[in-house]
């Protein structure tokens, strides 16, 4: 089984948030609301998730502990 512990999946969540946002200022495609919809639940959804990871990484990078 594959192990993730917490940074690694906060990282994970990060780079496909910023993959997601070059693709939206290079190609004006936005994947997320391609897959999901634009508007629907389960894009605010993710958004709030990767908006979470954020907070959750500047945290950690002003001196927080983080769980291992």
């Amino acid at each position: 089984m594959i192990k993730l512990d917490t940074k690694k999946l906060v990282a994970w969540i990060l780079v496909l948030g910023a993959v997601n946002w070059g693709l939206v200022g290079f190609l004006n495609l936005n994947v997320v609301e391609a897959v999901l919809g634009a508007g629907s639940i389960l894009t605010k959804l993710v958004y709030i998730v990767v908006g979470l990871a954020g907070v959750y990484k500047l945290y950690i990078l002003a001196g927080g502990k983080a769980k291992k």
